[in-house]
Order: structure tokens, then C-alpha cells, then sequence
């Protein structure tokens, strides 16, 4: 059975080190973060989904749906929630709006691997690090996603996988990797990974 994924885009939060801009809307190597991620993305996935509470940001991108968070000051989780209550898949490949430098081989590898498994959610590992925010997730969690942000004891990403199966992919080391998963926080950030 072929597993149906929808790419997810987190857009949400404004970075004060930037100067209040959302983080994906920070320029780098001449477009923004999610342009570059909506490029890299886009001929993968059929449905791809940009989750904002600000969608007059991102009209330009007409073959993305918008939808708002329902679950409020949640950060990334809410984020996930609202694109496993909208998507019309079986699971999201959620990626962090933040992330410039995304890799199609690591993408593809991933989804092969959720693809033959029965995991909740699939993680890549590069070391002993995790990146929950270049994750599958599947739609079947739903439920327990919103028991979790319904109880509101923590809205951290990590305690809520230890509610679910999580499998776990392992990525070598090394330059390409720390690219692919690099996030954009501070304007420093940039210049490491500019070649």
C-alpha cells in the first residue's frame, strides 16, 4: 500500500533577531527561506501545506494551502496539529519554515523508510542529535496529539513522541547533513553556510 504524505511548511513566529520578520521570510543566497524550501519540496509531494497565522504573507504560493494553527501559543506542535487535522493524506512530512537548505536525497530516503514501516512518526538521526522538525507524522496520531495539547502540562515536541511509535533514520555525518538541517535563528547563522 502506498503511503500518501502531504509536505508540510512550519511558517509561524516572528524572530527578534531579525527585526520581528517571520523566519521564513529571511533572505538568504537571494530568496526567502520558504521559496527555497517550496522549490526543493514541491515536484515531491502533490499536497503541500504552509502552516501561518499570517497567510497574506505567502499568497504568491497558490500551489500551497494556508491554515492557521487552532491550538494557539502551541509552537511547532500546534503547527503539526494543524496540518494532520487538514491534510487529505495519510501522514505530513513537517518541515521547520526556518530550515534554507533542505536535501532531496535525505527527503526521498525518509519516505522510503516511513513508506515500509508502520511507525507513528519517523525521525532523522545524525549522531546522537534528532530532528523532530524534518519529520513524518502520521495521521493516526491525531488523536493522541490533541489529548496531548488538550492536557496542556507541555507543548514540547519531545515529550509528546514518548507517547507514540518513533522510528528512527540514520544520517551520516558531515557537511551535507549539517546543511540539510541547519536552521536560520540569528544573521550569523547564515554566513556558516555559505560556501
Amino acid at each position: 500500500m502506498v503511503t500518501r504524505i502531504s509536505g508540510v511548511i512550519l511558517a509561524g513566529g516572528a524572530s527578534k533577531r531579525f527585526g520581528g520578520i517571520t523566519k521564513a521570510n529571511i533572505i538568504v543566497e537571494g530568496s526567502t527561506i520558504i521559496s527555497r524550501i517550496v522549490f526543493t519540496i514541491n515536484d515531491i509531494f502533490d499536497e503541500k501545506i504552509i502552516v501561518t497565522n499570517r497567510p497574506e504573507e505567502f499568497q504568491e504560493f497558490d500551489q500551497c494551502k494556508k491554515i492557521k494553527d487552532q491550538y494557539l501559543k502551541s509552537g511547532p506542535l500546534g503547527g503539526i496539529h494543524a496540518a494532520l487535522k487538514s491534510t487529505s493524506a495519510d501522514a505530513c512530512f513537517v518541515f521547520a519554515g526556518d530550515m534554507p537548505f533542505l536535501d532531496k536525497k535525505i527527503i526521498e530516503d525518509q519516505i522510503r523508510e516511513f513508506s515500509s514501516n508502520e511507525y507513528d512518526v519517523l525521525i532523522p538521526r545524525t549522531g546522537k542529535l534528532i530532528e523532530p522538525l524534518h519529520a513524518i507524522y502520521r495521521k493516526s496520531i491525531l488523536e493522541d496529539l490533541e489529548n496531548f495539547l488538550s492536557d496542556g502540562k507541555s507543548r514540547a515536541v519531545r515529550d509528546f513522541l514518548m507517547e507514540v511509535n518513533v522510528g528512527y533514520i540514520q544520517i551520516p555525518e558531515g557537511a551535507t547533513s549539517r546543511k540539510a538541517f541547519a536552521n536560520i535563528n540569528s544573521p550569523s547563522d547564515i554566513s556558516k553556510f555559505i560556501y
